[in-house]
């Protein structure tokens, strides 16, 4: 399941509103940040692969084996943009992986 909060929706809205053409296909995925896997946004249509969801005038696409894993997600808004929260939180890497290339650090 995917729920927006109204700040959120609001935010899709406007932008969405800037670009009439634009199909309103948003991707759920899996990144890897300085402090851990993480969840993100991108514009993306959705493949084969995928588990989609509408959600009033968005659809959504998520990598079905990740959507079995994390369940369901909350996409609220703050200060610093997106914040895409699963309901069962990202597994930790494992040792020896790589978390970003900007600070080449491994996370342990």
């Amino acid at each position: 399941m995917i729920e927006l909060s109204d700040s959120a929706r609001k935010e899709f809205d406007e932008f969405f509103a800037a670009k009439p053409d634009e199909q309103k296909n948003i991707r759920i995925f899996k990144s890897m940040s300085c402090s851990g896997p993480r969840l993100n946004l991108a514009l993306d249509n959705p493949n084969e692969e995928d588990a989609v969801e509408k959600n009033g005038d968005y659809q959504f696409c998520i990598n079905k084996e990740l959507k079995d894993q994390i369940k369901s997600v909350k996409i609220d808004l703050s200060y610093m943009g997106f914040i895409v929260e699963p309901e069962v939180p990202l597994p930790a890497p494992k040792e020896g992986e790589s978390c970003c290339a900007s600070c080449g650090g491994g996370c342990h």
